[in-house]
């Protein structure tokens, strides 16, 4: 029986199948996961994807959900990783009653906070208030925000520094570990073209609409935030059975301590911001 790994970007599982819509390594299948999960009906003992939920609407997150149940075998495991929407609420709330208490330094971590509920959201361009958040050097709350979002936060502070006087650098050119298939959906759609067709019949007001329409619609910005609850609402929405929290540390598939997908080498949690839910497609 087959594990999949789906919108795997750069964090290819070996022994797994490990898909994305761009071939990011050589065991990489290449597939746009907008269409369907390329794989037969109950085909699948384990079926995990990581910060990709998200980024979908919600009509697509329950055609994409139905998809993970298609390809599990009964008894199978699906395992979903998200931002965490209660972690981040709470993390909020305590924030802002340092910042009212004028406890030092918590103004940078409530901007932080702050950036981190509604950016990803709301940003009109790629990277947006955060990409500049993470410029600053050094960061004034370097230790809150890699507590917040980790290994990925490490790598994005080191590719915007060692950017910086780089010849063509981009500062809207901010993944934020977003999966590859996410990223690349709307680039395959001649969108050049059309920009230059709508500008040409209506001008600049509506171009900056159409930007920011394709922006939106790129994969980048988060359609929507889940808990403990919703997320197990939606499992079972779609037939599945028994939706459980779990930690990174911590699954019902078997040897996942050794699966270097949620944590690193030295055993830290790869994305600590995240809700980790698993649930079993019915016997």
């Amino acid at each position: 029986m087959m594990r999949a790994n789906l919108g795997c970007g750069n964090q290819i599982c070996p022994g797994w199948i490990n898909i994305d819509i761009t071939r990011t390594g050589p065991s990489v299948v290449a597939h746009d996961l907008s269409t369907g999960i390329p794989l037969p009906n109950e085909s699948c003992e384990v079926v995990y994807h990581s910060h990709v939920l998200e980024h979908l609407k919600r009509p697509d997150a329950q055609f994409f959900m139905r998809e993970c149940f298609r390809v599990l075998k009964p008894g199978g495991i699906l395992r979903v990783a998200v931002p965490d929407l209660e972690q981040v609420c709470r993390q909020y709330l305590l924030t802002l009653d340092q910042v009212l208490g004028k406890k030092v330094h918590a103004a940078y971590d409530y901007e932080w906070i702050m950036l981190e509920l509604f950016d990803q959201m709301v940003r009109p361009q790629s990277g947006g208030s955060m990409h500049a958040y993470l410029q600053e050097n050094p960061l004034p709350n370097e230790a809150f925000v890699y507590e917040r979002i980790g290994e990925v936060g490490r790598e994005m502070v080191s590719s915007l520094r060692a950017s910086v006087g780089q010849v063509g650098h981009s500062s809207g050119n901010l993944s934020l570990g977003i999966p590859v298939f996410l990223r690349k959906m709307w680039w395959r759609m001649g969108v050049k073209l059309t920009q230059k067709l709508v500008f040409w019949a209506s001008g600049r007001r509506f171009i900056e609409a159409y930007r920011l329409g394709r922006f939106r619609m790129g994969g980048e910005v988060h359609q929507w935030m889940y808990d403990r609850y919703s997320l197990a609402q939606l499992m079972k929405s779609v037939g599945l059975k028994d939706p459980r929290q779990e930690t990174a540390l911590t699954s019902r598939i078997l040897g996942w301590t050794d699966v270097p997908l949620d944590i690193l080498p030295d055993r830290t949690v790869r994305k600590p911001d995240s809700l980790f839910m698993e649930a079993l497609r019915p016997k």
